[in-house]
């Protein structure tokens, strides 16, 4: 005697590889400029809601993927641009004209810029009139942009409102840059 049950099958979840690598191919579409921007979000948007991989096959088929060769390329590329990047900045930070932090006892901020009341004072047209401040703040040193126009940054990244910095990091005023040193 044997039994006929019917189970009804159900495909299996979408794994996140699969939906990350469909949102890959769609943000390498649009970057490429293979998508227009609201067809990007559109199909990003199906892309979230997708149940089933043919799903997601569907909203990628116009899309060219890249090989496992080409990835590994880009991947090498980029590993290769970034030493030279990390190089490049080791090198001119030991050429970097050192700023010495102030003596933590003094209790004012030391502002920097062109401006003669500066306690700073930098003549360089990069180096707004005010351009930034230094200050002590809970035991940490903090460098706040005062609305520069173009702009400072620590370690490369621009200051957006106040960055902790300490010795060693390396800063810019417009385009002057600077390596912080304790005396």
């Amino acid at each position: 005697m044997t039994s006929s049950f019917e189970f009804p099958t159900y495909s299996a979840r979408l794994s996140d590889a699969e939906r990350d690598e469909a949102l890959r191919v769609l943000r390498d579409g649009v970057a490429m400029g293979r998508l227009s921007h609201d067809t990007f979000v559109h199909r990003m948007e199906l892309a979230l809601t997708a149940r089933r991989s043919d799903e997601l096959a569907v909203l990628t088929a116009d899309l060219p993927t890249e090989g496992k060769v080409a990835r590994a390329l880009f991947g090498t590329v980029e590993a290769v641009s970034g030493f030279t990047v990390r190089l490049r900045r080791a090198w001119r930070a030991e050429r970097l004209p050192k700023l010495l932090l102030p003596h933590p006892g003094t209790g004012h901020p030391l502002t920097i810029g062109r401006d003669p009341a500066c306690g700073l004072r930098l003549n360089h047209e990069t180096v707004s009139r005010v351009h930034a401040e230094l200050s002590r703040q809970g035991g940490m040193w903090v460098l706040r942009d005062l609305g520069s126009t173009n702009g400072t940054t620590v370690n490369g990244r621009r200051v957006i409102g106040a960055a902790v910095v300490r010795e060693g990091d390396q800063i810019e005023f417009g385009r002057m840059a600077f390596l912080l040193s304790t005396p």
